[in-house]
C-alpha cells in the first residue's frame, strides 16, 4: 500500500512504499521544538512528488543530517541522515525519517510510539 504526505500547503509532497509499523518521538532539543513524530524509511521506500525546489534545508551541529522542511509554509517534512545505530554515522546505510504528523489519510493513533531520549544521548 502506497502512502502519502503533504506540508500544510500542500506545497512538499511524498509518497511511501508501505505504512510505519511503529513511529518515534526524540527528545532532542530541535525534535522537541519541531513536535514530529518520526517514520524511518529505506531511500528507496520514499519518493518526492513535487519539485525539489520547493524543499529548504537545515543543517546543524555536525552538518551530517539533512533536516527538510517546505519552503513555503514551513512545516518540517522529512529528514535525510545516515544510520546511527551503533552510535556512528554509517554513510553506507542513509535513512529517510518522515514527519508522520504529515501522512494523508492515516490513523497515526494507531501506531506505538517509542521514545528516543536525545536530550541526553546527543
Amino acid at each position: 500500500m502506497a502512502l502519502k504526505g503533504s506540508c500544510h500547503c500542500g506545497g512538499t509532497t511524498f509518497e511511501l512504499s508501505e505504512a510505519p509499523q511503529e513511529v518515534t518521538r526524540c527528545t532532542c532539543s530541535f525534535c522537541s521544538k519541531r513536535g514530529s513524530l518520526w517514520a524511518y524509511y529505506k531511500p528507496e521506500q520514499f519518493r518526492l512528488t513535487s519539485p525539489p525546489e520547493q524543499v529548504a534545508t537545515y543543517r546543524w551541529g555536525s552538518k551530517t543530517i539533512q533536516h527538510h522542511f517546505c519552503a513555503t509554509c514551513g512545516c518540517g517534512t522529512y529528514t535525510q541522515t545516515p544510520d546511527w545505530s551503533t552510535g556512528e554515522p554509517d554513510f553506507d546505510n542513509p535513512k529517510i525519517n518522515i514527519n508522520a504528523r504529515l501522512f494523508d489519510d492515516f490513523e497515526l493513533e494507531a501506531v506505538p510510539i517509542t521514545v528516543i531520549d536525545g536530550r541526553n544521548l546527543w
